[in-house]
């Protein structure tokens, strides 16, 4: 395996079994030669867990939530989930704790929850783990089934384990005075801290550190990104997004296609799709590549993620070509 590429095993016909996981009797198993997905039909649509074979769970997980069904107050599980933007307190915290439907094919699965009755909305995820690689394509899908039209953004929320650095990619940097507009946005929310020490402001790259302390406060940022990557690296290991950012299109809060949040328990990493405006029953898809690789070191600084990041980056975009 040459430096810096993508774990790679002979192909195989992709696993798909049920498990029980978390307490839950009714989740699913993916998984290849080295890379495991669960997903849970007993509440979702959720992937509660994304490792390599043998190795922890790179997502977090809230045990006294894991086996809960039923009840009107949204959870958060851990995990990676499926809402839609704007948030909003009533629409956005619609609770997944009832079954889902899994539908199966060719090393997918497909979990396809009941319309949400607050918002006519009907969510799904599907999930496609490769058969000989740490690399997994999730389709996120909207259905609108109201009778009149409705306006959101799919928007895909990963709840990372906690002691890791986000890594967030920046637009081409310029000089002046040859670059005299604007390049890009920065969205602040109300509670963001930009004196916080879990902050590094790089020229290329900014990162976030996520810290388990008594007296950490949430923080949160946004931005347009047009090079579709956002990374966590932690204990070794990088877990790596990509998507499609679509330059001309409209992204909720304030232009946000990336946003990043954290508080003293984890860090999320959240890709959002363009504002699409939604007939009775049309649908809006969002796709996110996974990748997991090994022996990759925490960054520090923009020189860190050049050397030991970009390099996964690169690898996965060429071995997805």
């Amino acid at each position: 395996m040459r430096i810096g590429s993508t774990e790679r095993h002979h192909r195989k016909e992709i696993e798909v079994r049920p498990i029980v996981y978390g307490r839950w009797p009714n989740c699913y198993r993916l998984a290849n030669d080295v890379m495991e997905l669960i997903v849970t039909t007993d509440v979702g649509p959720r992937v509660i867990r994304c490792g390599f074979i043998g190795a922890e769970n790179e997502f977090k997980e809230y045990p006294d939530e894991l086996g809960r069904t039923g009840g009107e107050d949204w959870r958060v599980y851990g995990g990676h989930r499926l809402w839609h933007a704007p948030e909003d307190k009533v629409r956005t915290y619609f609770p997944d704790n009832s079954p889902v439907k899994l539908e199966q094919e060719d090393g997918a699965v497909r979990l396809v929850q009941t319309v949400e009755t607050t918002t006519g909305i009907q969510k799904e995820i599907e999930v496609r783990l490769a058969s000989d690689a740490a690399h997994a394509t999730v389709t996120h899908r909207l259905r609108n089934v109201n009778s009149q039209p409705v306006t959101l953004a799919p928007w895909a929320l990963t709840v990372m384990a906690p002691g890791g650095t986000a890594i967030v990619p920046l637009p081409a940097r310029g000089s002046h005075p040859e670059d005299l507009p604007p390049g890009n946005s920065l969205t602040l929310w109300k509670y963001t801290d930009m004196s916080d020490a879990r902050w590094t402001w790089g020229c290329k790259y900014i990162l976030l550190r996520q810290d388990s302390g008594p007296r950490i406060k949430p923080q949160k940022i946004g931005a347009a990104i047009p090079d579709g990557w956002i990374a966590y690296a932690r204990a070794g290991r990088l877990f790596l997004k990509t998507f499609r950012h679509e330059p001309a299109a409209i992204y909720p809060d304030m232009g946000c296609s990336v946003e990043v949040f954290t508080n003293k328990e984890m860090l999320e990493l959240e890709t959002l799709g363009p504002v699409s405006r939604l007939g009775p029953g049309e649908v809006v898809d969002h796709v996110e590549n996974w990748w997991l690789f090994r022996d990759v070191r925490v960054p520090r600084n923009d020189a860190d993620v050049d050397a030991h990041v970009l390099p996964r980056v690169q690898t996965a975009r060429t071995d997805a070509e």
